[in-house]
């Protein structure tokens, strides 16, 4: 793998207060080490962006082709006989999604590593078909599918996972292709590929692991439990693009799974049926039972003191809020509490009853956060958008919110505007009553709703939408963190946009910062506390996740982040 240098970053007044010394670190080798042809090394203290950049190739798409690839009849939901309205030129290419659903093209993933005042470091390219760099195997992402490249360290902070798709850089629709073993039929999607997940060491060693799990949709993210002789990733994502009732290997691929880490190169790996870690159902409230799996559409995902946590932002089924796995069983018998104290990690995946399973899909062994959302989407007038999740001790938990992505009209941007839960939200535990309420919510600096130039970029309206070129800031995705000696909290996070492009997923969005008093609970205490951007992703480029380099020991009772 290369080093490349494709931008700068701009040094902000808060260098001062950001800067950290890098750490002298030793080599952590993997079994592949002697596959690795190059020298890279992430140093201690420093951050991670992953990016994604679109070859601007017009020949990624002809004008007239019929969309989804390979599209089943049996599915009924084939594109149009007239083909594809748009070529691959770019941004242009991105409103084939207005006549092919599951439009996207899968490009190259980028890891800048940059100081934590934001000055670019270098950049390591993921091994792909165009840059095989790594023996171990090839991973991209699809270009505009915002909820992907969450970045984690491990439970012991030496590495660095994420997940992608095991296919060519300029593919059509890869996100919403069947996996090899959980194929459905009525998937308008006709193609096959894995999913798979990476594991970076900080010499920019690499490890892949195939999996079958999220066909028809995503994985969004990893973290790696290597304690205690583990050897295990737990994700988040979704599954399914087909018709109801679902294949029982889309039911047990959606949502959180348990993922046993490869020591194999791609080539020689066999993934097997996916094993889920996770299910929440929204009986578990009381509610009326939703179609089987689709409650699981998970995206952000955290673990803190032997508690793994995760969030449902998105999709018309569930509940958006923020769960935690109950390895228990004793912590929510209504579907909602807190973790019970001594709770320990799982180190298997759920076990469930496969002739039950498209019956009543897979038991719950999750509880809603109390205090957090519990109406179900369907039934309540208010949602939330909770997408990254970070904990700064176990009585404040800081939850990123990308607003809800409005796009249904010229008003676009003053609704983005107006939203008063998107940003970061800051929730601090009450003891007395075992549950966690939202302080405040930090947006200043974020300039919701207020519409950005790019260069290169086109102005005026799409006419594919009717609607501006222009992005603006709705919200956040992915966040990390850190404290620092001087009581404050330093948060690092990417934003979510609203635009008149096709897939606002493909918008050039932001790395931005602030700090916020770690003890402070009142909206009027963090009057001054502003966002400063870092970064802004360029023509053709997106910013995804966000996390510490790996090395960093940022202990916070399980997790660097």
């Amino acid at each position: 793998m290369t080093a490349t240098s494709r931008f700068r970053f701009r040094r902000t007044p808060l260098a001062a207060a950001l800067a950290i010394a890098a750490l002298a670190a030793g080599a952590v080798a993997y079994a592949n080490d002697a596959w690795q042809d190059h020298a890279f090394h992430f140093w201690p203290g420093n951050l991670v962006v992953s990016r994604s950049v679109y070859d601007n190739n017009a020949g990624n798409v002809t004008v007239g082709e019929v969309l989804p690839p390979n599209c089943p009849a049996a599915s009924g939901a084939c594109g149009a006989a007239s083909g594809a309205p748009y070529d691959g030129s770019y941004p242009y290419v991105w409103n084939n999604v207005i006549y092919d659903a599951s439009f996207g093209i899968t490009s190259r993933i980028y890891l800048d590593q940059i100081t934590p005042e934001g000055w670019l470091i270098d950049s390591l390219e993921v091994s792909n078909n165009l840059h095989p760099s790594s023996r171990a195997g090839e991973l991209v992402t699809s270009f505009s599918s915002k909820s992907e490249l969450g970045l984690h360290l491990s439970l012991d902070g030496r590495y660095l996972s994420f997940m992608g798709y095991v296919a060519p850089v300029d593919t059509i629709d890869v996100s919403n292709a069947n996996t090899p073993l959980a194929i459905d039929d009525t998937n308008p999607d006709g193609q096959v590929f894995y999913r798979a997940v990476a594991l970076l060491d900080r010499n920019g060693h690499f490890r892949f692991t195939e999996t079958n799990a999220y066909s028809g949709n995503n994985g969004r993210a990893a973290v790696y439990n290597n304690l205690n002789g583990a050897n295990l990733f737990y994700t988040v994502g979704n599954a399914g693009n087909g018709a109801n009732p679902q294949p029982d290997g889309v039911i047990l691929g959606a949502g959180a799974q348990a993922i046993a880490a490869s020591p194999l190169p791609e080539s020689l790996q066999t993934p097997v049926t996916p094993t889920p870690l996770a299910s929440f159902s929204v009986t578990a409230l009381g509610a009326k039972a939703d179609k089987v799996g689709k409650d699981d559409n998970f995206r952000g995902i955290t673990v803190f003191n032997n508690v793994v946590y995760v969030t449902k932002g998105s999709g018309g089924n569930g509940v958006n809020t923020v769960y935690f796995i109950d390895t228990t069983g004793k912590a929510c018998p209504n579907g909602v509490g807190v973790p019970a104290a001594g709770a320990v990690l799982p180190t298997a995946p759920l076990a469930y009853n496969a002739s039950t399973l498209q019956a009543s899909g897979l038991p719950t062994n999750m509880c809603v956060l109390a205090g957090f959302p519990s109406t179900t989407n369907k039934k309540a007038t208010t949602l939330a958008y909770p997408f990254a999740l970070w904990f700064a001790d176990a009585n404040t938990l800081y939850v990123a919110d990308e607003g809800d992505g409005y796009t249904g009209g010229t008003d676009l941007y003053t609704h983005a505007a107006a939203q008063t839960t998107a940003g970061l939200q800051k929730w601090v535990f009450n003891a007395a009553t075992q549950s966690w309420t939202l302080a405040y919510t930090l947006q200043a600096g974020l300039d919701l709703g207020q519409p950005y130039t790019v260069k290169g970029y086109p102005t005026g309206n799409n006419l594919a939408t009717g609607l501006p070129w222009s992005p603006a800031t709705d919200g956040l995705r992915q966040i990390t963190g850190r404290v620092d000696e001087d009581g404050k909290v330093t948060l690092w996070a990417v934003t979510s946009t609203v635009s008149g492009n096709g897939d606002t997923g493909a918008d050039p969005d932001k790395l931005v910062v602030i700090r916020d008093e770690l003890s402070n609970t009142t909206a009027a205490g963090a009057a001054n506390e502003r966002f400063v951007t870092l970064r802004s992703a360029g023509f053709g480029e997106v910013l995804r996740g966000v996390s510490f380099t790996p090395g960093t020991r940022l202990h916070r009772g399980f997790g660097w982040h």
